[in-house]
């Protein structure tokens, strides 16, 4: 799909949309018959564009939505001063986490235009007065987490989906819709929530997992079992944990939490109607846990081993079903199952992934299916374990062509299913290959033996006297981020390979949150810079300075780097006048490689400051002839003016800079020049 259609397609599914209706609720909690009791919302500004979108959809019964928003830490909304915050960007889907009670029935009601201005007023969830000190638009400033005792301040924003979705009616267009829409705003946040009801978010986490492909920002999926406006409700928990996670740590998956639980979203599946603990992750622990402290564990993070950049893939075959085996089941259920145009099964089979072998009339309906192109993929009925094809049973699928599925959840497996039949430029070999491979840590492989018994922590260990597994893991988590640094710095690439396959974790920061692609990237070391990328290392980690990878290597003007880094995502995230700043400042200084630093980076060097002066404003100021000639020749216009209304070349006039002017006047004769 093309940038433009991308676009598009995100603009408000207006192919199919309607206009959507007017802002006229408020922040009231209770319904009458008459309706909302309260003052007006504010204005609403709708994601809609009116074009025709190129996106078909998969699903008729799929309703159009529009994304509104009332606050914005996008447009007019940079701190006054430079702060350590970090941007998330809330999606809100629906569920019950936003419901409101009637107050006559008692029936929850989803209520849109109303989950921003409520939470306004938790001050759990908002600092009122830091939004309205450090943020410069009164009428629409962002939401802001009071301290957390966390290195970034969260700074969030809400958008929200109208209609509001009951999880039962999602289709997976409104998946492709919440993928798009990260695309568009990918850039601009440093981590996203998506508030959504709990019936399918086991679905929703998985199929968002494949979907959003080389993810290097943390998604996380989130809702409740009780409203968040009720007296007593999981919901403020588990939205304050997610910001608080989306906003502080680089957890580059699509993540489900609940409960104080942060679990791989393609892992899970809801276990409880009615308790808190909704969810469970049956064959592998949470990513993390939340308690007095934050325990995240890193060497279960997924890494991906590419180094392209961020992408969605918004097609998804929705010719795909489960079929879960039981006694005495006829072989004509099985058969009227697998015609077409079903070309994907989840088969559910009874404990370690077995079916009846005496039933020779379901194997053969089986294996003509197979045969004919079908792709089925055994998962057990058990929650816990995995396929195992030792037994007779469970051989005698694979023989029928029936693809082992591991220790998948059926939401995994299916929602795998709809993304592999996708994937039209693969073969039919190479789908049942990625079938069976770990694409997204959705099934487990083998793993290589932990870093546990190096010699340098077995002896430090010793010599401290630390002998507990608590007090070794202590050790262990404050050692292996300076080693890796260390072995970082000295180059030695085939050092490092060997710490990764005793399972350290290339992402882990030192002392001042510096990882080892920090270290490599300041370095400009290309070698170090493409093994840890290849190896799922972060572009996104801040260090204490709030610098990523990305920032280092401009910051040291390593310009190969910066380009391998740009090519595997990184992107710059300073304040649109912090940038120009600091374009504006290395023109003053003559820096004509700093510029070229920031160009390479993905900068335009059009930013301008509060008085509306560009970088060649600042060079013609100076009478910096090196930078001016450079700026010239990267095409930009000299015509641009700040708020004097004064031009580069004006300015250069004002000051006498001959130079220059003859600099500007030979680009506009130029035949070729910006003229």
């Amino acid at each position: 799909m093309s940038e433009a259609d991308l676009q598009e397609s995100h603009s408000g599914d207006s192919q199919i949309s309607r206009v959507s209706r007017s802002a006229s609720s408020s922040p009231s909690l209770e319904i009458s018959k008459n309706g909302f009791h309260g003052e007006a919302s504010p204005p609403l500004l709708r994601r809609h564009t009116g074009k025709q979108s190129s996106r078909s959809l998969l699903d008729t019964s799929y309703a159009p939505k529009v994304l509104r928003k009332t606050s914005d830490c996008l447009i007019s909304q940079e701190p006054k001063s430079h702060h350590n915050e970090s941007k998330v960007l809330v999606l809100y889907s629906g569920g019950t986490i936003g419901m409101v009670r009637d107050c006559e029935s008692g029936v929850l009601l989803p209520m849109p235009q109303v989950l921003e201005n409520r939470l306004r007023t938790f001050p759990q969830l908002h600092d009122a007065e830091y939004s309205s000190t450090h943020f410069t638009d009164p009428n629409k400033p962002p939401l802001v987490l009071p301290c957390t005792g966390d290195t970034n301040r969260v700074v969030y924003t809400i958008y929200e989906y109208d209609p509001l979705l009951d999880s039962s009616n999602a289709t997976m267009d409104d998946w492709v819709r919440i993928a798009l829409d990260i695309r568009a705003y990918y850039e601009q946040f440093d981590g996203f929530v998506v508030l959504h009801g709990t019936d399918t978010m086991a679905y929703t986490a998985s199929a968002l997992s494949f979907m959003l492909e080389n993810l290097g920002k943390s998604v996380i999926i989130t809702g409740s079992q009780i409203p968040i406006f009720e007296p007593r409700s999981d919901g403020r928990e588990n939205l304050l944990n997610s910001l608080i996670i989306a906003g502080n740590y680089v957890i580059p998956e699509v993540t489900l939490m609940f409960n104080n639980k942060l679990f791989r979203g393609n892992r899970t599946s809801k276990t409880s109607i009615n308790e808190l603990d909704a969810f469970s992750s049956p064959n592998l622990p949470p990513l993390a846990t939340i308690g007095v402290k934050i325990k995240v564990n890193w060497k279960s993070v997924f890494q991906a081993n590419t180094m392209d950049k961020f992408r969605v893939h918004p097609t998804l075959n929705r010719n795909v079903g489960l079929l879960r085996l039981f006694p005495s089941i006829t072989v004509e259920v099985v058969r009227a199952f697998l015609t077409p145009p079903v070309q994907g099964v989840v088969l559910q089979t009874y404990g370690a992934g077995n079916g009846p072998t005496a039933r020779a009339d379901l194997l053969d309906e089986i294996r003509r299916a197979t045969l004919r192109g079908i792709l089925i993929v055994n998962c057990s009925q058990c929650t816990q374990g995995s396929i195992d094809a030792a037994y007779a049973t469970g051989n005698a699928l694979c023989s029928a062509g029936v693809i082992p599925g591991s220790d998948m959840t059926p939401e995994a497996a299916l929602t795998k299913l709809c993304y592999v039949l996708s994937k039209t430029e693969w073969s039919y070999a190479t789908k049942k290959e990625m079938l069976q491979a770990s694409l997204r840590g959705e099934l487990s492989v083998s793993k290589p033996n932990k870093l546990d018994d190096l010699d340098l922590i077995t002896a430090i260990a010793r010599t401290m006297n630390i002998s507990s597994p608590e007090e070794l893991q202590s050790l262990q988590t404050v050692l292996y981020p300076s080693i890796l640094c260390s072995v970082t710095a000295q180059g030695d690439v085939d050092r490092l390979e060997v710490m990764r396959q005793f399972g350290a974790y290339l992402s882990s920061c030192d002392y001042d949150f510096r990882t080892p692609l920090h270290v490599a990237s300041c370095e400009g070391n290309v070698p170090m810079v493409r093994y840890l990328l290849q190896h799922g290392a972060s572009v996104h980690m801040r260090d204490r300075d709030h610098n990523t990878p990305l920032m280092s290597a401009v910051l040291s003007d390593q310009h190969a780097v910066i380009q391998m880094l740009v090519q595997a995502g990184a992107h710059l995230s300073l304040p649109a006048t912090q940038l120009a700043d600091e374009l504006c400042t290395a023109a003053r200084n003559g820096n004509v490689k700093r510029l070229e630093s920031y160009r390479l980076a993905g900068a335009s060097f059009y930013e301008s400051d509060v008085t509306g002066r560009t970088c060649l404003h600042a060079a013609c100021e100076a009478g910096q002839e090196a930078v001016v000639k450079f700026l010239l020749e990267s095409k930009i216009r000299p015509e641009t003016k700040d708020i004097y209304n004064h031009t580069p070349e004006e300015v250069a006039r004002v000051l006498n800079h001959e130079k220059l002017v003859q600099l500007f006047e030979s680009t506009i004769q130029t035949p070729n020049g910006t003229h």
